[in-house]
């Protein structure tokens, strides 16, 4: 009993310890160019205009992505004001419930050996961690997916009809609110694991214990009544949600993210360390059927639900990092579950592997670390974030060796732990040194030089640019001028609240006396060749503020 109060006591401290390491740096960073400063601004305009059902970014309508994120944002505005930390609440959040939802349902899957490894391995796996800590809606979709997962899995490992009708109806309303995160993936690919599984497995027994009916209801109860509603007040949107933004951005190069098939490849690498050495034998070892051969397999569900979801993103022709993220909680379980297995010696070279891995990263990123600045990011710039860097890898690189020291002296769980704890500190360190190129990445520095002499009744207008995180710094919108971007759809709805061509916005500078624009460097400099009349308001080397005179 001692012994059970003393493993329960540590836990509990290691827990305290994750969950101030998760959210220590939250305010640290200012807000990163383009992502985070649109999922921030959609939101604080809810929050302003009290319009919850429409989204608008720069007061322009923007249907790229479902409410979710954006409602739940702009709550935390309400509630405790608009803050870097606040807009990046929501994904933190869901990242550090994921760990913990990796602890129980492993635990009840695998053992609680096996939960607990799972939990560790997420918790400091570095595309979770770094995912986790930037406001991008990949984490919520990430995470009710892996709700989805582990309550199907629950379900179809239960003798108890009470517990898998409960934990269906949870994998149901979870993927409802993954379709309301970003889409219709949230249904569609668990879908298809399951139909592959099915056929792979030929279980077909495993449907009858779906609950389909009262799911799909509930499902429907859930996410349905956004999308009418948001489809009744915009008769555009539907066309658009479910049929450019789904199928052309699967199909085509429309949204210009093309990349080769493999590309995923090596975000997968380095998105699994420090846990990549253990990523082949838990994948060689989870394909492996589990008697009764005929029964229920959630470690091949596993496999397939990585392999899938990757395929799948990879034919894709639009790919961005963080689209393979669904995938790392079924990795978790599955590297979780070997970990409970795997010999010290096992694991002792893997981890020797690792840390030569890694010493070979950190040594050509010293070397070609001089070879990154442009005149975007000047070299100042990677001279303050360099510091940041090296304390991340000499701190992970020491604690994999105490990771192997561990291992040679037979205690694997300590090295497990310590190999973790290394992994979520070291990100952490990237995450926050990354400030130091704040001047060039984020608009914070801009926007406080701005701020004073931007009246709150003075035109903003932004030629041939958008600045994704200024609106937010700033607080308010600005009106575009030749420049439409990821904006062109909602302009082709509201073509009043733009000016489509610099002529045309210089034909009325006359009008627009003491009028603030902002535009890129170049251009300014061409008007000032031009021998039109500004004021140089600020400056730096992404942009410009000038007001008309």
């Amino acid at each position: 009993m001692l012994m059970s109060f003393f493993r329960r006591w540590r836990y509990g401290v290691l827990l305290v310890l994750f969950t101030l390491a998760w959210f220590s740096n939250l305010q640290y960073a200012h807000l990163v160019k383009p992502d985070e400063g649109r999922y921030a601004e959609i939101p604080r305009e809810m929050a302003a205009t009290g319009d919850w059902l429409t989204p608008r970014l720069n007061n322009i309508k923007y249907f790229e992505k479902p409410a979710l994120q954006y409602w739940a944002t702009a709550a935390a505005f309400k509630v405790f004001g608009e803050h870097e930390w606040t807009a990046r609440l929501w994904p933190a959040l869901c990242g550090y419930l994921g760990v913990l939802l990796a602890f129980f349902a492993g635990r009840r899957l695998f053992g609680a050996q096996a939960g607990l490894y799972s939990a560790l391995v997420l918790g400091s796996s570095f595309l979770w961690v770094f995912i986790g800590h930037i406001n991008t809606l990949d984490m919520g979709l990430s995470f009710f997916m892996m709700i989805t997962l582990a309550g199907f899995l629950i379900a179809q490992t239960s003798n108890a009809a009470r517990t898998t009708r409960t934990a269906m109806l949870s994998a149901w309303a979870a993927m409802a609110l993954a379709v309301l995160s970003k889409g219709l993936i949230g249904i569609v690919l668990p879908g298809a694991v399951l139909v592959v599984y099915s056929l792979v497995q030929r279980d077909f027994a495993l449907w009858r214990r779906l609950h389909i009916a009262a799911g799909l209801a509930l499902f429907l109860l859930i996410s349905a009544p956004w999308f009418i509603a948001v489809s009744l007040a915009n008769p555009e949107f539907a066309q658009f949600f479910f049929i450019h933004e789904h199928f052309a951005r699967f199909l085509t190069k429309v949204h210009g993210r093309f990349h080769p098939w493999y590309t995923f490849i090596p975000i997968l690498a380095l998105g699994l360390m420090p846990w990549l050495l253990s990523f082949t034998p838990a994948m060689l070892q989870g394909w492996r059927a589990q008697a009764p051969a005929k029964a229920f397999q959630p470690r091949r569900f596993l496999w397939l639900w990585a392999v899938v979801i990757f395929l799948f993103f990879s034919v894709s022709d639009s790919k961005l990092p963080p689209y393979i993220l669904p995938i790392f909680p079924a990795l978790a379980w599955l590297i979780g579950d070997y970990l409970t297995r795997v010999s010290a010696r096992a694991l002792r070279w893997q981890l020797l592997f690792t840390f030569v891995l890694g010493a070979v990263v950190t040594a050509g990123v010293v070397i070609k670390y001089g070879d990154f600045p442009d005149p975007v990011t000047p070299a100042p710039l990677y001279a303050a974030y360099a510091p940041w860097l090296l304390a991340a890898a000499v701190i992970w690189l020491a604690g994999v060796l105490a990771g192997i020291w561990f291992c040679q002296r037979q205690r694997i769980e300590a090295a497990v732990i310590s190999v973790a704890v290394v992994g979520l500190i070291s990100t952490q360190l990237i995450l926050a040194g990354h400030d130091a190129l704040s001047p060039s990445s984020s608009s914070y520095d801009f926007a406080q030089q701005l701020k004073p002499q931007l009246k709150a009744d003075t035109p903003f207008y932004c030629l041939q640019m958008y600045d994704q995180t200024l609106p937010f710094y700033l607080q308010r919108t600005c009106i575009l001028v030749a420049h439409q971007d990821e904006m062109a759809f909602g302009l082709e709805q509201e073509p009043h609240k733009w000016i489509p061509t610099e002529a045309e916005f210089l034909a009325k500078r006359a009008q627009l006396h003491g009028a603030v624009v902002l535009m890129p460097p170049d251009k300014y400099d061409q008007l000032v060749a031009q021998h039109v009349p500004m004021k140089l308001l600020v400056r730096d080397t992404r942009r410009v503020a000038a007001s008309l005179e």
